[in-house]
């Protein structure tokens, strides 16, 4: 089956199955799977952490829009997982929707807690104890929550699902 959509741009905050479904619908489709934030990485020759302790998250913040203004340049085919707080910047959702179909990937906060519970190698997530760290995924998702929808086609609730069932939700979704 012949998928007749442009590039597929996932979105959505932290542990919502950005990278993990990305795989699975690399694996369905044969597209190609880039992840924004591991580009960002090999680039600048740091974690995303050192990047935001360094260069502070504003610098970040405009190395996403340098990255995907390079993609749209070069003629980007595939999949792109984004970082969480990509859309949340207007130029970047204005990119995100030039370079392909943007679909928000969303997930409660029980369920970002779960996935991301022993994950210290998130720089905005960083809290002493689980109950910080749970207020500020909740307090997070609120307020991203407008940016990922205003910037999307399709929004697909990720929680307690399994990644590969949201991949061939998403195959299905490209194949209409």
């Amino acid at each position: 089956m012949e998928i007749n959509k442009r590039n597929i741009i996932l979105t959505g905050y932290m542990g919502s199955g950005k990278s993990t479904v990305g795989k699975e619908l690399s694996a369905l489709t044969g597209l190609s799977l880039k992840d924004s934030d591991a580009e960002i990485e090999k680039t600048e020759g740091m974690s995303i952490n050192d990047i935001f302790k360094i260069k502070g998250e504003e610098y970040f913040r405009e190395l996403e829009t340098s990255y995907l203004e390079k993609l749209l340049a070069n003629g980007f085919n595939g999949i792109l997982s984004c970082g969480g707080g990509m859309p949340v910047k207007e130029e970047n959702r204005t990119l995100l929707n030039r370079l392909g179909l943007v679909i928000y990937l969303k997930a409660d906060a029980d369920t970002v807690m779960k996935r991301l519970k022993s994950d210290n190698s998130r720089p905005l997530l960083s809290k002493e104890n689980e109950q910080e760290k749970y207020e500020k995924i909740k307090e997070m998702l609120i307020i991203r929550d407008p940016y990922y929808t205003s910037g999307a086609e399709l929004v697909i609730d990720t929680s307690d699902r399994h990644p590969y069932d949201i991949a061939k939700e998403i195959e299905n979704f490209l194949l209409k």
